[in-house]
């Protein structure tokens, strides 16, 4: 049969932009759907905006600390609108990018909602397109969990079109969307208070980072209000009330609004995956194999939509091995093992390989060493700031092999990213040892713990 692509791709995200324009490079032809802007989360509601705004918000302290050095102090003040502005275009203008490397890839463009009428024809709006293969990139949205009130309260895509900028905002979770946006507020000026259902922040990370992450925001001023058992919000005439309730009741006024940061859920609603064989879990995550196969051969996925890793590297990294494999001729997957990953909050934290806990369920208590290392770092001394750094390996003492490497600290994911490497490679803690430190810095620290 003669089909119209090679390969169509659903979703012009991180994942199937990086898809597509390897399978092109590779002479298929190639056609990509997208409803929105081109770019994906990432570029338009996540990590390219968000982290412009952490730029943002740690100017203050910067100008602060520049006194402990002998700079006058600096009276500023920030123009909410003009910084949200600034970010925006800045997305605007890598969305152009992405719009000229798959035209220079010769990638055809479709703008509107992609839906499956059977497992090899695509609707596009009145268009109708069959491919001979077809990946499903569709990414993920945040999502509304039922809370009396959740209907006033904004998600996190909202933050980038905030305006004027909230005096005081409730944040709803305590996972890393959640804890990123209350330091990005609380840096920018905005009264925070966070409310999560556990203990601490960060479940799922290694359990010294989560304490380590949380004193620090708390001694950044946010407040964060945990073991909370209901939630109900309400409208008022001055913006949003937020009924608490913990072993005791209490009500935040929030002038502005309240953020929603409680998880995501993929964009596999109203596509037409019932008229093909793809198979999905109870959350929607659409089963994929190693190859990023669904139960329809011919059909792959990668990204936010499935059940995978949630990470824009990993996406473009699955997207690539799907395209190597099949129009390149160069078998290969993804490996999910030491993928590095960082939480831009104040203070900064990143991480690689296994948590202590995951190691000790793993090799057992008996077999695991930890290394851990707080210090404040010299730049803070002059600027009489009590910031602390942290550092930890996690170590097989039968092998030797480093399973797992953590920080919280200033450049943390500058610095892990290196790491990473070293734990990827299995390197030894001797390995670590062996390293001439770079003095003085931060990240020396990694290879002098003992």
């Amino acid at each position: 049969m003669t089909y119209d692509f090679d390969l169509f791709v659903i979703g012009a995200g991180s994942g199937g932009i990086a898809t597509a324009r390897r399978a092109a490079e590779y002479g298929a032809k190639v056609g990509i759907a997208e409803f929105d802007r081109l770019g994906g989360t990432c570029v338009n509601r996540g990590c390219v905006p968000k982290k412009l705004m952490v730029y943002a918000s740690r100017f203050p302290g910067a100008m602060e600390e520049a006194q402990g050095y002998g700079w006058s102090p600096v009276q500023s003040s920030l123009n909410w609108e003009e910084m949200i502005t600034r970010v925006n275009n800045e997305v605007t203008r890598l969305n152009g990018i992405y719009q000229r490397m798959l035209d220079n890839s010769k990638v055809q463009i479709y703008q509107g909602r992609a839906k499956f009428i059977d497992s090899h024809t695509i609707e596009i709006g009145e268009t109708k397109v069959t491919a001979d293969k077809i990946l499903i990139a569709v990414g993920g949205t945040p999502v509304r969990p039922y809370v009396p009130g959740i209907e006033h309260a904004l998600i996190s895509d909202d933050v980038f079109n905030m305006n004027p900028q909230p005096k005081r905002i409730v944040i709803l979770g305590g996972g890393y969307i959640g804890c990123e946006f209350a330091c990005i507020l609380n840096g920018l000026g905005t009264e925070v208070i966070q409310v999560i259902r556990q203990d601490k922040i960060l479940r799922g990370f290694d359990d010294d980072l989560r304490t380590e992450i949380q004193e620090g925001m708390i001694r950044h001023g946010i407040r964060i209000i945990n073991n909370i058992k209901a939630v109900e919000i309400t409208k008022t005439d001055n913006g949003v009330s937020v009924k608490v309730q913990t072993d005791s009741e209490e009500n935040i006024l929030a002038d502005a609004v309240s953020l929603a940061a409680l998880g995501r859920k993929p964009n596999t609603d109203n596509i037409g995956l019932e008229n093909t064989g793809v198979k999905v879990d109870e959350a929607g995550m659409i089963l994929v194999d190693q190859y990023s196969r669904t139960a329809e051969e011919h059909i792959y996925a990668v990204g936010d939509c499935t059940s995978k890793f949630q990470l824009t590297p990993v996406a473009i990294n699955e997207g690539r091995a799907l395209a190597d494999t099949v129009f390149g001729g160069k078998s290969r997957v993804m490996s999910y093992e030491n993928i590095p990953t960082a939480i831009f909050t104040s203070p900064e934290a990143a991480t690689v390989g296994l948590t202590e806990a995951e190691a000790i369920e793993k090799y057992g208590s008996d077999r695991i060493k930890v290394y851990r290392s707080r210090f404040r770092p010299m730049y803070y001394t002059l600027a009489g700031k009590e910031e602390k750094t942290m550092m930890k390996l996690v170590v097989n003492q039968e092998t030797d092999q480093v399973l797992g490497a953590h920080m919280v600290g200033d450049y943390a994911a500058e610095i892990i990213q290196g790491v990473a490497i070293a734990v990827k490679m299995g390197a030894k803690k001797a390995d670590f040892d062996a390293t001439v430190g770079i003095h003085p810095s931060s990240a020396e620290e990694f290879v002098t713990m003992r």
